[in-house]
């Protein structure tokens, strides 16, 4: 970047959080920063008294609103959207900021949105204000040091340089090691049924500041917007706020470390945690006992329809399933992870007249999303599976867009298919679904398919494909 960009990025900073407000950030200069997935300072130390003053500190305040603004979203129950942020707060920050240090400061109810399960059923999540997003960034980015250091080694839920593959990595190296059963234990609305004094009373273990214990306590117990009417939380988390993830590792913590004590491997990615046993006799003796901590001393419900005590390979965590072949332990796509992925195709192949280069820059976008995240998996007849039947799915939009005989055969024609081929293609009488596929895909070809620039998902390569 040039100077004078530099330049003019401090002074739009400086309108949003004026120098004579700010507050110094404490701490060791030239400290540790912090990971991307938080963006903030690290170099806080121990936690004190002052932990709010820490929290609008120009610093750290200026690092929340990068990352608010990176992340974009939805706007909240006030309307305010991302590109009248900056506006938004060069007006009211300094009198907010008052609020805050005050103790005054009074959050706005989430929006409520609900969110379709592919299994039925709906998830809630809450949508707060972009103002009260950046605040819970900012908190969170000065919690998150306190905290994180002393959470459990199996923990890999929204911690910094921990990720989903990590964890199932680590499932799998337990099953080579011969722990070839696992208990299961889903939460029942886990984010709904969080009980506010037993989180309080965590956080208070290690965050001595009444003012930021006083405006989570706020933000708990700020309630959501159900059509018009705000409707208040004596329980949970709002599922969708920045801080919420820590706050439920905090809560979880606590039988992480029950678990460690007792010499138990697990792993848990948020609330969803496998606890990995020799025998299944084992497995149901830990899963009375986890059941028992997590509704007595935790509060939290257990479903016991969707908790198990099972194979590896007949359970799903994370998206993936582990499965032995040929002795060794392989990770593939759960059961789920196919139904989802085969109808979100569906919906981006509708045999329509919608532009083909459209269509297929659009599953382009959303399979190099989709690989970036399961590409971990070893099964590569599974993609190859996949990648014809996306393939035959267009070859199906394109049989259908033709519509007539002759065009059919002129447009075979038109991509280098022999004369004699088109018209025995063109001319079939079956329906798109047999007409499109094994010969038109022998008669098109990759050639056809590069041009277009599906990508591939049966590539080898492990890495987000190119086009095929």
């Amino acid at each position: 970047m040039r100077s004078s960009d530099a330049r003019g990025r401090q002074t739009t900073l400086d309108w949003v959080y004026p120098p004579e407000v700010a507050v110094k950030p404490q701490g060791t200069a030239g400290g540790p920063s912090a990971p991307p997935a938080q963006g903030g300072d690290q170099s806080y130390g121990e936690p004190g008294p002052d932990l709010m003053e820490r929290v609008v500190s120009r610093e750290n305040m200026l690092a929340s609103l990068r990352r608010v603004e990176k992340n974009k979203g939805a706007a909240g129950v006030d309307g305010l959207k991302i590109a009248d942020l900056r506006p938004y707060l060069r007006l009211k920050w300094p009198g907010i900021r008052e609020q805050l240090l005050g103790g005054s400061y009074k959050p706005s109810p989430v929006r409520r949105v609900e969110i379709p399960k592919p299994d039925g059923g709906v998830r809630l999540l809450g949508v707060p204000t972009l103002l009260d997003r950046l605040i819970q960034q900012a908190m969170l980015q000065v919690l998150q040091p306190i905290f994180d250091p002393a959470f459990s080694d199996s923990s890999y839920g929204f911690r910094p340089g921990r990720k989903a593959h990590d964890a199932v990595g680590r499932a799998k190296r337990y099953v080579e090691e011969g722990l070839e059963w696992v208990v299961d234990t889903d939460l029942e609305k886990f984010f709904d049924r969080v009980n506010h004094d037993m989180l309080m009373a965590r956080v208070a273990r290690k965050v001595k500041d009444k003012l930021v214990l006083r405006l989570i306590r706020r933000y708990l117990e700020a309630g959501v917007m159900v059509d018009g009417v705000v409707m208040g939380t004596e329980e949970g988390t709002p599922q969708g706020g920045p801080l919420s993830p820590l706050l439920a590792n905090i809560l979880l913590d606590d039988l992480d470390k029950e678990l460690e004590s007792r010499g138990r491997r697990f792993v848990r990615y948020a609330d969803d945690r496998d606890i990995y046993v020799r025998t299944k006799k084992a497995g149901h003796r830990v899963m009375e006992s986890v059941t028992t901590f997590l509704e007595k001393r935790l509060k939290l419900k257990v479903n016991r329809e969707k908790s198990a005590v099972d194979r590896p390979s007949k359970r799903k965590f994370l998206g993936f399933r582990l499965f032995k072949h040929r002795d060794q332990v392989r990770i593939g796509l759960a059961p789920r992870t196919l139904k989802r992925v085969k109808a979100r195709i569906r919906e981006l192949t509708t045999r329509g007249s919608r532009n083909m280069a459209r269509r297929i820059e659009e599953l382009n976008t959303y399979l190099r999303g989709w690989l970036g995240y399961f590409s971990l998996a070893d099964t590569h007849s599974v993609f190859d599976g996949l990648d014809g039947w996306t393939r035959h799915r267009l070859q199906a939009c394109l049989w259908k867009q033709w519509k007539r005989t002759r065009t059919r055969v002129r447009e075979l024609r038109a991509l280098g298919v022999p004369d004699w081929l088109a018209r025995r293609i063109g001319g079939s009488r079956r329906g798109a679904w047999y007409s499109s596929g094994s010969l038109m895909n022998s008669a098109l070809g990759a050639a056809y398919r590069q041009v277009q620039g599906l990508i591939s998902l049966s590539s080898t390569d492990r890495e987000l494909r190119q086009p095929c």
